[in-house]
């Protein structure tokens, strides 16, 4: 595993923040899978955590990327929601390692993606459309309702589509579900947070032609996320974060409790 390489004191100054939410992705580069954590503090800065290098998003490598974070003072006192593109292995890592201190947020893009997946050409803009308008409803149960509403068509004409929606559509809606769709939801419930640092990652390493060796790359991947991290704005209305903190504590019970 390989963490930023950033002089001690520089870490140290890093975990002084305390994070309201976590997004991890994994990216193909440099022919491997490089899984990235990027921490949502409660002012609402966006900060690389740490990566490793892996051939799959498996549960066991992830979970020793989030046991390193812990262990370098990662802080969360009111609850961590954490973002996720869905890849079960990064749930269960999640879940195994912060248990119910922790909500997960399932990526409402990916999702809708992987369900217009399994349908014809023909059909895909005709129910991207519909579930977006889906997600774009501000109250937890008209979006749910809309979206079993959607399954149900789809088991009409492709079992496979409307397994797919059905399969975790609980936590796509977990912004919802806490009241705060339009305070925070353009930013939390997609990883499209990431996914632009992910793209920034891509064009600074694709400078190297030539790789030596596993730790050139590494120091490569490490160097290039401090770089990406200088030009990274706030989250969209992170004045509302303060929102997160109730919702996350009733939703988790914490209201009586230190979590980190």
């Amino acid at each position: 595993m390989w963490l930023l390489a950033q002089p001690v004191e520089i870490q140290f100054e890093l975990f002084r923040h305390h994070f309201v939410a976590l997004v991890i992705d994994g990216k193909h580069l440099l022919k491997e899978q490089v899984v990235t954590a990027l921490g949502v503090t409660n002012t609402g800065d966006k900060i690389p955590l740490g990566f490793i290098q892996t051939t799959t998003e498996n549960s066991i490598a992830v979970k020793g990327l989030l046991q390193n974070l812990i262990a370098r003072n990662f802080q969360f006192p009111e609850g961590l929601l954490a973002i996720l593109d869905g890849a079960k292995g990064l749930a269960k890592a999640i879940k195994e390692t912060f248990g119910r201190y922790v909500v997960i947020q399932r990526c409402q893009w990916h999702k809708r993606g992987k369900v217009v997946s399994y349908l014809k050409k023909e059909d895909e803009a005709h129910y991207r459309g519909k579930l977006q308008r889906a997600y774009l409803e501000a109250e937890y149960h008209a979006a749910k309702n809309k979206l079993l509403e959607i399954r149900d068509e789809l088991k009409k004409i492709n079992r496979s589509a409307a397994n797919s929606l059905e399969e975790g559509l609980e936590e796509t809606l977990t912004i919802h579900r806490l009241g705060l769709i339009e305070e925070l939801g353009k930013s939390l419930t997609t990883t499209n947070i990431i996914e632009n640092l992910n793209s920034q990652l891509t064009k600074y390493v694709g400078r190297i032609k030539r790789w030596v060796n596993p730790e050139m790359q590494a120091r490569w991947v490490a160097t290039a996320l401090v770089e990406v991290e200088q030009k990274m704005r706030r989250i969209i209305n992170h004045k509302k974060l303060y929102l997160l903190h109730i919702a996350l504590r009733s939703e988790l019970k914490l209201e009586q409790e230190k979590v980190a």
